[in-house]
Parts: structure tokens; C-alpha cells; sequence
């Protein structure tokens, strides 16, 4: 490296720790939020050029010219080799679900800094090293899944519990995604037009790219022009009342619509509807993420929340929890996500065609989601905070009010409703859960650069568009994986049911998983206090247990691979994982707090019951209760098998090390590209 590249990256480095200093040193002073785009550009730039590479070049030892399962296993429905552009639109498209913009907004709760450097650090040293570890491991070994490549490389006892914990997780993940999706839809016309239209320009995407006839430019060009035309064209609705109509839906029509797309983008073949979809919305995603770093850029907002708030002792208003485990169990993907080991090992390794493309999709897609995630912490942090606690805290407006102006951050019922008015919405109230919120705080940035006085209700429903459109390609490609799980597990029970080329067992497969999340997602729709809202606490869990599951494994592959010198970067992430999600586990169901422990909130709610003259409303809390115990045990289960995971992964290790067991890698053929092959790709 020359000398003037060794100033640059020193510089580079340098303004990085400048914009971190000052973050967290700053006590009371107004900052810029726009130190927090510097920072996570800075981490991005350095983490990438070099960490990865090393990773690539000295960890992994990628291999050019080594055949990978896209090319080997072509059967133009699972593995198909695809342009690395749609890989990684795919690929991106599917891990960024709402991770990346609820979680930093819900953890702003405790002050922007440590949600801030959770991201930085959890990602960059953490998030990447998972994703990326876990699709070279894949791609090694024939595309496998992650239940498959445990089973595998540690034992089958060890992979029998990976196989199930990571299907119910599976399970569970995607009925939440999907619920996310149909609240944020519903009775909105504006965003089922703009989802509906990127279906069929997939489908003719798909099939124009199949002929061979026509060049991806041409083809993104077109799907461009389809898509700035539904984003644009959905605010226009209003004027037809007979074509809103067929666009606007309640949440039991949309849960029904959700289950059959997820089906179809299961069972076509990728190339089909899934890759070309999630390639179209991620220039969506990276389009309006981009648009708001040059908003704060331009703008250069405060941020309004202090670094640190009271509520890092676990007394929040938006959910209970000290800070630590809980801001890196809120913020999962854009730090450290279970989830892309599913995707990782799912559908993206049977699509890319060489070993070199692990590093910008596996490694490259993680840190582009971590400044998804600090651009959802710039929005949650430049609002006022009281609007930001007055709009994620449950209760009667006047309740509210009283109770977020008590904690040290005044607001008012008339600045409530006047913020509701300018968002063309009735109320700001009990609109928990992260989403408005995120979507309040871009539509102030980018109503700033307009003029226009109905700038800010525009930028709003635009918002909450794009956070439904985010998450419905995690819920398309999650189905797919889901259904690679499920046929590993029932291929177990009856060969032929795990044969991926079997269109019956594909569908088959389908069918049972989409009906078994599809359930909790009805349920929850009819039922908002029993149904899937009561696993919503689960999420951040469930997700973080996964990641100690693919960390397991990617710290047996280095000792298998004679890389002992190298386990760090794959058992301090691991550690640091373990001693997050069991600690938060145990809280969680054992806390004596009954706004965090599963049983005490159980209990507390049976004793409001037994003082309750209303025989319907001491129901409804005794079926509460009886949910949240039903948490407790769901929970309990996940800690278990993981634990069990852990130990037995622990076990492998040490009789690897001392030299005991004989080292048995179960890796694919070595099957070499010839140069006129590898031109090809």
C-alpha cells in the first residue's frame, strides 16, 4: 500500500474516532447527528477494506476457482446461477426485515450511545464475521442449511436440537414479520398499490432475464421505472374511489394475501418471483436510505435525545429491561442477527456462482444494514422526547402525558394532536411498537427540504410504506429457507419428503410451514392480546439464540480447518452472544418485575383478575396470564435447546483440540472451474 493510501486510511480512521469521541463524551451539549453517519461511514469504509479481506484471504481462503453449488446443482429452481447484482439485491433485501429500523428506534429509549455503538461494534466485528462465515460454510458444503451443516460437522444428537430449535424460531420469526406487515398495511391503499405492483414487474423481470434475450441494465431499468410509478402513483388513490377500493383491506384479508405470496414465493422457481422482487425493493431500501443520510447531510438535525437516559436501570417506558442485555437483544438485525444465518444458508448460497462473491454479499450486505440501523437511530433521536416516549407508551392520552412529563420529558396533549393533524393522522397515541416512530421521524427530515405544508403527511405514509415493503421480502425468502429446514427435518422421518427436486415435496413442505406460522399470524390478528403479539418479546430472543447457533458452528469449521489461531473472531463474538441472550432469557422469564418477567406478570395479572367486579374483564386478563406463562415456557425451551447446543458444541471442541477425535471436515467434491467456465461468470 502506498504511502498517500496509508494517510488516506489513517484519516479515515482518525475522523471516525473523533465522531465516536464525541458522541460519547458529549454531556448536555447539542450534537449533530450527523457525527453519527460519520461514524458509521468510517466503520463501514475501514471494517470492509480490511477486516473482511482478511477474513477472505486468511481466515476462509476463498477459492476462485472452486465450483460452487449454483453451478454444480442447476436445476433452474433452487440453485440457479444469478448476476451477483441480483444476488446481493436478494440477499440484502431479505436480511434487512424490521430489525434494522424498530430496534434502534425502541432502544433509543436508552439514549442514542448505546444503541449507536451496539450497532458499530456488534456489526462490524460481530454481524459480519456471522454472515459471512456461515454462507462460505453453506457454499462449502452443497448450499446446505444451518440445522443441516450442525448436524454434520458436530453430531447428530447437537444437530437434531439445531434442527428443531431453529424451525420453531423459524416459525415464530416469520408469524411476527408478517404481523408487523399486515398492521402496517391495513386500510392503507397507497402501500398495498406499491406492493402489489412490484409482483408482476417481478414475474416479468424474471422471465426476461430467463431468455437470455435481454441485459440486466434493461431489465433493472424497466423494473425502475415500474417502481418509482407505484411508490408515486399510490397517492393518487384518493381521487378514484372505486380503484382505491379494490387496494384498501383489513388485517384478516391482508394475513390471507401475506400467506399465499409467501407460499408462491416458496414454491416457484427463484429465478422466478423471489430474486427479482427482492433485487427491485432494494433499490427502494437503499434509495430511501440514502435519501436520508443526504437529508442529514443537508439538514444537519440535533439530536434531541441525551446520550444516556434514566432508563438505562430498566425502568423504560417502552418496554422494561436494563440496558444491558436489552439494547442488543432490541437490536438484532443491524448488529448481530440470527436471521441471516437462515438466509446465508438458505437461499443465497445456491445462487452465487464464485467463492469471491461471499466477502460484498456476506460481509459487504451486514455493515450497508448497520447504516440502515443508525439512520432508524438518527430518526427515533431527532424528535422531541417526549413525542417519542408520548407515542411508544400505552395508556389514556392524559395518562401519558402525566406519566412521560413525570419522568423528566414535558409534553402536551395539544402538541400531540397538533403533530397528529400535520401527519393527516387522528391520533399520535399508543402507537407502540417502533414503526410510526420511525416513520414520524423521517417525515420530519425529509419534510424539511419541501416547502409544502402537506410535505410532512406525505413523507409520513411514504414511510410507513417503505417499513411494510422492508419487511415483506425478509417474510418471501424466510418462507423458502423455512421450507429447506422443514424438508431436512422431514426427510429424517421419510426420504423422499426431503428431496428438493421434488416439486410434490417442495409444495407439501410449503404448505405445513406456511400454515403453521400462518395460524399465529391469524391468531393474532383476531386476537390482539392472545395471539402473536404476546411472542413479540420472544422475537428479540428467539433471534439472538440463532446467532449463538451459527456461531457454534463457525468456530467448529475454523478447528476442523487446523485456523485454531484464528477462533477469536469467531468465540468472542460467540461469548459475548452467550452471556446476552441467557442472561436476557433468564429476566425474562424469571424476573420479579412484572412489566419483564413472563411468570410475575402472569401473576400480578391473576391477582388483578381475583380484585376485578367485571366477571368479561377479569377474563380477558386471566387469558392474558395464562399467554404469558405460555411465553415463559416457549422461552424456556429456546434457552434449553441452545444451551444444549452450546454444550455439545463445547464437547466437540475439546476432543478436536486435545486430539481425540479424528477430524472429519464434510465439505462438497472439489470440483475446479476452468478458465473459459470461470469467464463465464
Amino acid at each position: 500500500m502506498s504511502i498517500g493510501k496509508k494517510l488516506l486510511w489513517f484519516g479515515v480512521a482518525a475522523l471516525g474516532t473523533l465522531a465516536i469521541a464525541i458522541l460519547a463524551l458529549s454531556r448536555g451539549e447539542q450534537i449533530s447527528a450527523l457525527w453519527i453517519v460519520i461514524a458509521g461511514f468510517c466503520a463501514l469504509s475501514i471494517s470492509y477494506r480490511f477486516y473482511s479481506s482478511w477474513l477472505a484471504t486468511k481466515v476462509l481462503v476463498l477459492n476462485e476457482e472452486r465450483a460452487t453449488p449454483a453451478v454444480l446443482k442447476n436445476d433452474n429452481k433452487d440453485y440457479v446461477p444469478t448476476n451477483r447484482w441480483m444476488v446481493f439485491g436478494h440477499h440484502f433485501a431479505a436480511i434487512a426485515g424490521p430489525g434494522p429500523l424498530v430496534g434502534p428506534v425502541l432502544a433509543a429509549q436508552f439514549g442514542f450511545l448505546p444503541g449507536t455503538l451496539w450497532i458499530l461494534i456488534g456489526a462490524t466485528l460481530g454481524g459480519g464475521v456471522h454472515d459471512m462465515i456461515v454462507l462460505f460454510a453453506s457454499i462449502r458444503r452443497g448450499g446446505k442449511t444451518l440445522g443441516q451443516m450442525v448436524k454434520d460437522e458436530i453430531g447428530p444428537g447437537v444437530g437434531l436440537l439445531a434442527l428443531v430449535s431453529v424451525l420453531a424460531i423459524m416459525i415464530i420469526l416469520l408469524a411476527v414479520l408478517a404481523l408487523v406487515v399486515v398492521q402496517a398495511l391495513a386500510q392503507s391503499p397507497w402501500g398495498v398499490f406499491t406492493i402489489a405492483v412490484t409482483i408482476p414487474l417481478a414475474l416479468i423481470m424474471g422471465i426476461a432475464l430467463r431468455t437470455g434475450k435481454v441485459s440486466v441494465l434493461v431489465v433493472t431499468i424497466f423494473g425502475l421505472l415500474g417502481l418509482a410509478f407505484g411508490v408515486w402513483g399510490g397517492q393518487f388513490l384518493a381521487h378514484f374511489p372505486a380503484i382505491e377500493a379494490w387496494f384498501r383491506h383489513d388485517q384478516k384479508w391482508l394475513a390471507w394475501a401475506i400467506m399465499i405470496y409467501g407460499l408462491a414465493a416458496s414454491v416457484l422457481p427463484v429465478w422466478m418471483l423471489l430474486t427479482p422482487r427482492d433485487y427491485l425493493s432494494t433499490f427502494l431500501k437503499l434509495g430511501t436510505v440514502g435519501m436520508l443520510a443526504a437529508a442529514v447531510v443537508l439538514i444537519n438535525p440535533t439530536l434531541q435525545m441525551p446520550a444516556l437516559t434514566k432508563f438505562v436501570d430498566g425502568t423504560g417506558l417502552v418496554f422494561a429491561g436494563p440496558v444491558f442485555p436489552f439494547v442488543c437483544i432490541t437490536i438484532a438485525c443491524g448488529a448481530v442477527s440470527g436471521f441471516h444465518s437462515l438466509i446465508a444458508s438458505g437461499t443465497t448460497p445456491k445462487m452465487i456462482r464464485r467463492e469471491s462473491r461471499i466477502r460484498p454479499i456476506g460481509y459487504g450486505a451486514m455493515v450497508i444494514e448497520m447504516m440502515v440501523a443508525l439512520m432508524a437511530m438518527i430518526a427515533a433521536c431527532v424528535l422531541q422526547p417526549g413525542e417519542y416516549f408520548a407515542i411508544n407508551t400505552k395508556g389514556t392520552p392524559t395518562e401519558v402525558v402525566a406519566k412521560v412529563s413525570a419522568a423528566g420529558f414535558p409534553v402536551t396533549e395539544p402538541q400531540m394532536q397538533s403533530l397528529a393533524t400535520n401527519l393527516g393522522e387522528s391520533t399520535m397515541f399508543n402507537r407502540a411498537g417502533g414503526a410510526p416512530t420511525f416513520a414520524v421521524g423521517m417525515a420530519h427530515m425529509f419534510a424539511r427540504v419541501s416547502a409544502k405544508p402537506t410535505a410532512l403527511a406525505l413523507w409520513y405514509h411514504f414511510a410507513i410504506m417503505f417499513e411494510a415493503l422492508f419487511i415483506l421480502t425478509t417474510i418471501d425468502a424466510g418462507t423458502r429457507v423455512g421450507r429447506f429446514l422443514l424438508q431436512d427435518f422431514l426427510g429424517n422421518v421419510w426420504r423422499p419428503l426431503g428431496n428438493t427436486r421434488s416439486w410434490t415435496a417442495n409444495f407439501f413442505s410449503s404448505v405445513l410451514l406456511v400454515a403453521a406460522w400462518g395460524w399465529f399470524l391469524y391468531e393474532g390478528v383476531i386476537d390482539p392480546l392472545g395471539g402473536i403479539n404476546s411472542l413479540w418479546p420472544l422475537f428479540g430472543l428467539a433471534n439472538q439464540l440463532l446467532s449463538v447457533v451459527a456461531l457454534c458452528l463457525g468456530t467448529t469449521l475454523l478447528i476442523k480447518m487446523h485456523k485454531s489461531k484464528y477462533l477469536f473472531v469467531t468465540l468472542v463474538p460467540l461469548c459475548f452472544m452467550c452471556a446476552v441472550t441467557f442472561s436476557a432469557g433468564y429476566l425474562k422469564v424469571f424476573s420479579a418485575d412484572p412489566r419483564l418477567g413472563f411468570l410475575s406478570g402472569a401473576r400480578s395479572l391473576m391477582e388483578q383478575a381475583s380484585t376485578m367486579a367485571d366477571s368479561t374483564k377479569a377474563a380477558e386478563l386471566i387469558r392474558q396470564a395464562g399467554v404469558w406463562r405460555f411465553d415463559a415456557l416457549v422461552a424456556v425451551f429456546f434457552l434449553v435447546l441452545v444451551l444444549g447446543i452450546v454444550l455439545g458444541s463445547a464437547r466437540q471442541w475439546w476432543q478436536l483440540m486435545r486430539g481425540t477425535k479424528r477430524v472429519v471436515l464434510h465439505e462438497s467434491e472439489f470440483v475446479q472451474i476452468s478458465p473459459a467456465q470461470l469467464a463465464q461468470f
